[in-house]
């Protein structure tokens, strides 16, 4: 069985249908098509079956599907090991982490491993919690940095999770604000407010949501913004207020943070597929990111 054509199946199985599959993969439907007639033909297994103008995986497929990811880890695991024959951690890892966690997290293990395994390399992915998820699944990315309160995408028991810190939800609002003072807020208070916000389908905009609706309000959303930097320079301009991460709040712009007055933190998390064994780099890259100087202060 070509590996690659097992990478297809799984993708299929993951993603639903042959169009996903293609744009994933960066091949037209028909290539991706005739890659799994080929791959039926070196199991002598029919795995694809048509309902209208869509194909489903028939049992069979679904079992190979679901081997194929243990299967192609598998496969990584040997090649590292062979890279690397009893010698130190070696080879790619493609870390994926939300935005907050790239410099405050991510930076600090790259820059360690970097001293102490000259021959690993780490990819970074800027991969928000709806997107890192999916990319771990389908074998984008090898370790992702999350969280577990994203209840819109719940880690299945096909994960595996190692804890790593974690980080409160707080209030951002300009230096000049009344609520720039000090002790903890009530979200009921800022109905009126304009609020700027995460894009749609993000982590935070679900949160942010959230919270306002138990307050008793449905948020006036002013901005959108992908980027937590855009969100702190409208904040600072005295245009909107916000609720970020801890993390996310950098502290070269001039804003106030206020805790609220219910405490909400987000668990902070790294993930792995579930593969035995485990490839020596990905372990590298894990320990790293549980190190002191690559966590937050709690």
């Amino acid at each position: 069985m070509n590996p690659w054509r097992l990478r297809l199946l799984s993708l299929l199985d993951t993603l639903g249908t042959v169009r996903a599959v293609a744009h994933a993969a960066n091949l037209s439907p028909s290539s991706v098509s005739q890659q799994l007639a080929v791959l039926e033909t070196e199991t002598g297994t029919q795995l694809l079956e048509r309902t209208g103008r869509r194909v489903r995986l028939t049992s069979a497929g679904l079992i190979l599907a679901r081997r194929a990811r243990a299967i192609l880890d598998h496969m990584d695991s040997v090649e590292e090991e062979l890279r690397g024959f009893g010698e130190e951690p070696a080879g790619l890892v493609r870390l994926g982490a939300f935005q907050s966690a790239i410099h405050t997290m991510a930076v600090p293990a790259v820059t360690r491993l970097a001293r102490e395994h000259p021959h690993l390399d780490v990819e970074l992915l800027e991969l928000e919690p709806h997107e890192s998820v999916p990319a771990l699944r389908v074998g984008e990315a090898d370790i992702v940095i999350t969280t577990t309160d994203f209840g819109e995408l719940p880690l299945g028991p096909d994960l595996d999770l190692v804890p790593l810190a974690t980080d409160p939800i707080v209030l951002v609002v300009p230096p000049e604000h009344p609520a720039a003072g000090r002790g903890t807020v009530d979200l009921s208070a800022y109905a009126d407010e304009p609020w700027a916000f995460d894009v749609p389908q993000s982590y935070m905009a679900h949160r942010a949501l959230r919270l306002c609706r138990q307050a008793g309000f449905e948020p006036r959303v002013v901005c959108r913004f992908s980027n937590y930097m855009m969100t702190l320079r409208h904040v600072e301009a005295g245009l909107a207020i916000a609720l970020l991460p801890g993390l996310a709040v950098d502290h070269r712009y001039h804003v106030a943070i206020r805790e609220l007055a219910t405490p909400v933190t987000r668990t902070i998390t790294a993930a792995i597929r579930r593969a035995s064994p485990t490839r020596a780099a990905v372990r590298a890259v894990l320990d790293a990111l549980r190190h002191p100087e690559a966590l937050p202060p709690q």
